[in-house]
């Protein structure tokens, strides 16, 4: 049986890596061993990163959602327990939305979950 060198996906592999890597200083983006491994890191970064832009976000709407309680007299413990209460099912981030750019309405619901606490 023939001898079959592995010189062509080698290649191949070599390629995807530095394509991968193209845009990093250095020789991040020219050699193929640092690369590999600035390559394994970037991707981790990036799975890590995707579970983390949630829990960023979560945490952006219920500062604001905080903030605009305070202006209005309540905490935002017992905001949501009123809400709760109330059987008002608004997620968070409708909620930050709804006290950025309707005042009005986030003060008819604040006033709602105050009746029902």
């Amino acid at each position: 049986m023939a001898r079959v060198k592995g010189a062509l996906n080698t290649r191949k592999h070599h390629k995807k890596i530095l394509k991968l890597s193209k845009g990093y200083r250095g020789a991040k983006s020219k050699l193929y061993r640092v690369a590999n491994q600035a390559v394994m890191k970037s991707l981790t970064y990036s799975y890590i990163g995707r579970k983390q832009k949630k829990r960023d976000f979560r945490s952006m709407w219920i500062t604001r959602i905080s903030a605009a309680c305070k202006m209005n007299d309540i905490n935002y413990s017992r905001f949501m327990n009123g809400l709760k209460k109330a059987n008002i099912e608004i997620n968070r981030k409708m909620l930050s939305e709804i006290a950025i750019s309707d005042p009005a309405a986030f003060t008819n619901l604040v006033e709602t979950a105050k009746a029902n606490l």
